[in-house]
């Protein structure tokens, strides 16, 4: 009897053990190194996670940031593999369409999964009883275009959850049930504009998106994105009533975040990328994942919380890359409220030589300079507003210029000539030129997306403070406080004040410090 107890308390250390391995818990067997990962920003809710990956195998994950496009042309480029080990956005299916792709890409590892769905109010949901059944998207983008209700939505170009949305609103429109081409995308163009008539919020990622409308739910009835960004909004009880999800009965095109190791990473490289994979899939951190991060499982083993609605259908996803581009295309220019930005721009003495120069050549990559897949759709698209407005110690002539469907080259070109034209002189008066950029906004049509982008690289040495911006701010009327501010960081910008005004404009700061101008004014289009 004695003797037997020591192979008992084994064999319960055993099971122990294995429980610990299967669940994620413990520190288990560590394989060590380094992953390098170029990765979708919505991913930064993981960061729990891979500190604890570090902890339980040893491997230490470090995660760069990019918007979709710009990590497809890194990917077809080669610099992702020159600076990454591996990617992992929500999904590798645009990338795919492209040549030669494959070549670049190793083994992928599907962690998790998340549709793109429709969020509303609950009051609105209930009014169009979509509280009760599950409506199609073709009555969704009927009410949408009745004016029924209205919502935010990321840009196709910068976010996935926007280019999914795009391509399932089309899918089901097109009711083929067959991947898009571009005549079915012309023959539903009028329904599908009329479902981007109500979007009145745009963004160049789900979670800026989620933090604005929590921030001013007021500016639409809902929002378009991930069902985990939907489902982490209502959880963080930031909102006056949660969200009704709505999940489609035609379908939704799913993100399910596929963790790819990139072709030339090492050996070494490889060995933690197959830890990395294997910890994430184990039915303990699956279910860790999807509690802190309210995506899906990927592991069939692992059930999904009550939380989940039935998942709807997979629509299907353009399968050649001029389609998807096509789509994209017609989003900007044919389909979606045109934009209308004024760009408050410090021309003071401080901004003479480069720093001139350099603002110089970010404008006019936006005319069409840039002929890079990003580029290429950040671009001013036709239809839209733009409004240059220099200031130095006085707000300057503003020069406005609207660009014509189908023929905008000529006004790409006076908008080339207006910022060849800069010259850089005189003090720094930002308050002045910010005031002056909303009053020129509030003299424009309502029926577009609208946005200010202040740019300046200097201390306030002339005109109104930031403490009279605020007064003078408090006074406008709710449609002009409803007007994102896109601050600049550039040369010695006074990061606290651009800092304030974004966030009292419910805007964002982007930093021209750390990356070019350039960089910077591309990464802002996806918010116009």
């Amino acid at each position: 009897m004695n003797g037997a107890q020591p192979s008992r308390s084994a064999a319960a250390l055993c099971v122990l053990l294995l429980a610990a391995a299967c669940n994620g818990w413990g520190a288990g067997t560590k394989s060590g190194g380094t992953l390098r990962i170029l990765a979708g920003s919505e991913l930064a809710d993981l960061g729990p996670v891979l500190d604890q990956a570090k902890k339980d195998i040893g491997v230490t994950v470090k995660l760069d940031y990019a918007g979709t496009l710009t990590g497809v042309q890194r990917v077809l480029d080669g610099s992702a593999g020159r600076d990454h080990d591996a990617i992992w956005f929500s999904s590798n299916r645009y990338l795919a369409l492209h040549q030669g792709a494959q070549a670049r890409l190793g083994p992928s590892v599907k962690i998790m999964s998340s549709p793109v769905l429709l969020g509303v109010r609950a009051p609105v949901a209930h009014r169009l009883g979509w509280d009760r059944t599950r409506p199609t998207w073709s009555a969704i983008a009927a009410a949408a275009a009745a004016g029924k209700f209205t919502y935010g939505m990321t840009s196709p170009v910068s976010s996935n959850s926007g280019f999914c949305a795009l391509v399932g609103v089309a899918a089901a429109l097109s009711g083929t049930g067959a991947a898009l081409d571009r005549p079915t995308i012309d023959r539903v163009a009028p329904r599908l504009r009329g479902f981007f008539s109500a979007q009145h919020v745009t963004s160049g990622s789900s979670g800026w998106l989620s933090d604005t409308y929590a921030a001013a739910p007021g500016r639409a009835d809902g929002l378009v994105n991930y069902e985990s960004v939907l489902l982490s909004l209502n959880a963080s009880h930031r909102l006056p009533e949660p969200l009704t999800l709505v999940y489609p009965a035609d379908g939704a095109v799913t993100a399910d975040y596929p963790l790819t190791r990139l072709a030339p990473a090492s050996d070494a490289a490889g060995d933690a990328f197959r830890a990395l994979t294997g910890y994430l899939r184990r039915p303990g951190v699956q279910r860790r994942i999807m509690t802190l991060t309210h995506r899906r499982p990927s592991l069939p083993t692992v059930r999904p919380s009550a939380e989940f609605g039935a998942p709807p259908p997979e629509l299907p996803f353009p399968n050649r890359a001029d389609a998807a581009d096509a789509l994209i295309d017609a989003y900007f220019n044919r389909l979606r409220r045109p934009a209308r930005t004024v760009y408050a721009l410090d021309v003071s003495e401080s901004m003479q030589g480069p720093r001139l120069a350099a603002l110089k050549t970010a404008l006019t990559a936006l005319t069409g300079a840039d002929a890079s897949p990003a580029g290429r759709f950040q671009r001013f698209h036709d239809r839209e507003e733009i409004t240059l407005l220099p200031f130095s110690g006085t707000p300057h002539a503003p020069s406005s210029f609207v660009l014509p469907p189908a023929s905008p080259e000529p006004e790409l070109a006076r908008i080339r000539a207006a910022a060849e034209g800069l010259t850089a002189a005189g003090g720094t008066a930002i308050y002045d030129g910010l005031e002056r950029a909303y009053a020129l906004v509030g003299t424009g049509p309502a029926d577009r997306i609208t946005s200010i982008v202040l740019m300046s690289d200097g201390e306030l040495n002339g005109g109104t403070t930031l403490d009279g911006f605020r007064a003078w701010y408090a006074r406008q009327p709710v449609e002009a406080r409803r007007i994102p501010v896109f601050t600049v960081l550039f040369g010695e910008s006074q990061v606290s004040e651009m800092n304030e005004v974004a966030a009292l404009t419910h805007g964002k700061v982007f930093d021209a410090r750390v990356q070019s101008l350039s960089a910077v004014f591309g990464e802002i289009r996806g918010y116009q």
